[in-house]
C-alpha cells in the first residue's frame, strides 16, 4: 500500500513539473515567436540577399578575365583565313583566346558602390531588428490580453460565487417561509446571469490565447498556458519621464530610424557613383590569342601539326582603353538627376520617420500621465465599492433591501474590480513601451 502511495505521490509530482514547464513567460513567447515568425524570416533573406551584393561589388573591383574558342567547318568556295584566297576545299580551323580588362578610374564608381551597397546591408539589417520588435511588442499585448481575460474570468468566478450563496441563502429562507418565492427568481436570475458572463469571459480568454498563439506560429498545441504572476505597477516611477529625453535617448538605436538613415547615406554614394559616369574612364586591357588552320601547309604539302601551329600562330597585346562620353541622349545626367531625387526622397522619409517616433513618444507620455490618474482613481473605486457592496450584502441577509438592489451592487462592484485589472494592464504596457524607448532592455533579442 506504501509503495502505491508512494508511486501516486510520484506520478502527481511528475504531472504538476510538467505543467508548470508549460506555462509560458514573455521572454519564452517573444523568443519562440522570432525563432518561428515567417516574416522574420523572409526580411532575413533580404539581409542576406543585400550582404551578397555588398560582396559582390567589392569583388567588382577585381579584373575581368574571359576566354573564347571556336570550331569551325568551312564548306565550298571560302577564304583561308591563313592567305585570304579564296579556296573550293572543306577545311576546319580553330581560335583561342583569353582576354582581361582592369578598370584604372571610371569616376570612382565602384568605390561609391562598395559604400552605396555596404550602408544597404546594414539598413536590412536593422530592418530585421525592426521586425523583431514589432513582433515582440504583439506578443506582448497578446500576452497581457490573456492576462487580463483571466482576471475577468476571475472576478466572473468570484461573482459567480457570491450569487450561488445568494440563491443558497434565498433558497432556505423561501423554504422557512422568511422570503417569497418571487426572491428565489430573482436570485436565479441573477446566478444564471453570472454563469452567461463566466462563459463569455472564458469564450474571450480563449480568443486571445489562440491571438498569441499565431502571433507565436504556435501550432502543435490547441492551447497556451502563460505564468499568472502580474507585476505591481509602481506610479511613482512613470512620473519622472520626459519626453525630450526619451526621445533623444530612442533616436539614437530605433531600428526603423537607423534603417532610413543608411538608406540616407546609401542614396548619397549612390548618387556620386550615378555622377561618375559623365567622367572618362581609363582601363588597362591585355591579351593572348592563337589559332590553328587545317589549310596551313608546308612545302611538302602536310599539315603543319596542332602544337607547332598553336605556339608559331600566338598573338599578344597590352594596353590602355580611355573612353570618354561625349553625347548619350543625355541619359546618363538623366539618371543623375533622377537619382539625386532619389536622395532627397530619402532624407524627407527620414524626417518622416522621426517625426512619426516623436508623435508616439508624445503620444506615450500623455498617455501614462493620463492612465496613471485613470489607475490610481480606480483603485480607490474598488475599495469603494468593495465596501458598499459588502454593507449591501450584509442589509440584504437582514432583509432590509431586495435582491435588485444586491445585484446593482454586485455589478458595480464587479465592473470596478474590471476596470482597475483593464487601467493596470494598460499602464504596465504603457511602461514597457516606454522603458523599449529609454533604451531599457525589456526584451532579450539579439
Amino acid at each position: 500500500m506504501n509503495l502505491k502511495k508512494y508511486i501516486s505521490s510520484f506520478v502527481l509530482l511528475v504531472s504538476l513539473v510538467s505543467f508548470s514547464q508549460e506555462k509560458w513567460t514573455l521572454d519564452e513567447c517573444v523568443a519562440y515567436a522570432i525563432e518561428h515568425n515567417l516574416q522574420v524570416k523572409n526580411t532575413a533573406f533580404n539581409n542576406d540577399s543585400s550582404k551578397e551584393s555588398y560582396r559582390q561589388s567589392i569583388r567588382d573591383l577585381l579584373p575581368s578575365v574571359s576566354g573564347y574558342t571556336d570550331y569551325t567547318i568551312r564548306y565550298g568556295r571560302s577564304a583561308d583565313p591563313q592567305t585570304n584566297d579564296f579556296v573550293n576545299t572543306d577545311f576546319f580551323s580553330n581560335n583561342y583566346s583569353l582576354g582581361a580588362n582592369l578598370d584604372l578610374f571610371r569616376g570612382f564608381q565602384k568605390l561609391n558602390t562598395i559604400k552605396a551597397t555596404k550602408f544597404i546591408y546594414k539598413a536590412t539589417q536593422e530592418d530585421v531588428m525592426q521586425q523583431k520588435f514589432l513582433l515582440a511588442f504583439r506578443v506582448m499585448r497578446a500576452f497581457y490580453d490573456i492576462q487580463f481575460y483571466e482576471g475577468l474570468v476571475a472576478n466572473s468566478l468570484e461573482q459567480l460565487e457570491i450569487s450561488q450563496g445568494n440563491f443558497d441563502l434565498v433558497q432556505k429562507q423561501v423554504e422557512l417561509g422568511i422570503m417569497a418565492g418571487a426572491d428565489l427568481y430573482e436570485a436565479e436570475s441573477n446566478l444564471l446571469g453570472d454563469k452567461l458572463l463566466v462563459t463569455q469571459n472564458k469564450n474571450l480568454l480563449a480568443n486571445a490565447k489562440l491571438i498569441l498563439m499565431q502571433e507565436m506560429n504556435l501550432t502543435d498545441v490547441d492551447t497556451i498556458e502563460i505564468q499568472e504572476i502580474l507585476e505591481e505597477v509602481v506610479p511613482e516611477q512613470n512620473e519622472k519621464v520626459t519626453l525630450d529625453s526619451i526621445y533623444q535617448t530612442a533616436r539614437n538605436f530605433v531600428p526603423l530610424v537607423k534603417s532610413q538613415e543608411y538608406r540616407v547615406t546609401a542614396a548619397k554614394k549612390q548618387l556620386h557613383a550615378t555622377r561618375g559616369s559623365l567622367f572618362p574612364s581609363l582601363s588597362l586591357v591585355a591579351g593572348y590569342g592563337t589559332s590553328y588552320f587545317e589549310t596551313n601547309v608546308d612545302e611538302n604539302g602536310n599539315v603543319i601539326p596542332f602544337k607547332t601551329q598553336f605556339n608559331d600562330n600566338t598573338s599578344k597585346f597590352v594596353g590602355a582603353q580611355l573612353n570618354i562620353p561625349i553625347s548619350n541622349g543625355w541619359s546618363a545626367h538623366s539618371r543623375a538627376k533622377q537619382q539625386k531625387i532619389a536622395y532627397m526622397q530619402a532624407k524627407n522619409n527620414l524626417e518622416i520617420q522621426e517625426q512619426e517616433l516623436f508623435k508616439l513618444i508624445q503620444q506615450l507620455v500623455q498617455d501614462n500621465q493620463a492612465i496613471l490618474a485613470e489607475y490610481d482613481q480606480s483603485t480607490q473605486k474598488v475599495k469603494a465599492q468593495q465596501l458598499a457592496f459588502t454593507i449591501a450584502q450584509k442589509r440584504y441577509e437582514k432583509g432590509l433591501i431586495n435582491a435588485l438592489e444586491l445585484f446593482q451592487a454586485k455589478n458595480l462592484y464587479g465592473i470596478a474590480q474590471n476596470e482597475n485589472l483593464q487601467a493596470a494592464l494598460k499602464l504596465k504596457v504603457n511602461q514597457r513601451t516606454i522603458d523599449f524607448y529609454s533604451g531599457l532592455p525589456i526584451f532579450n533579442i539579439n
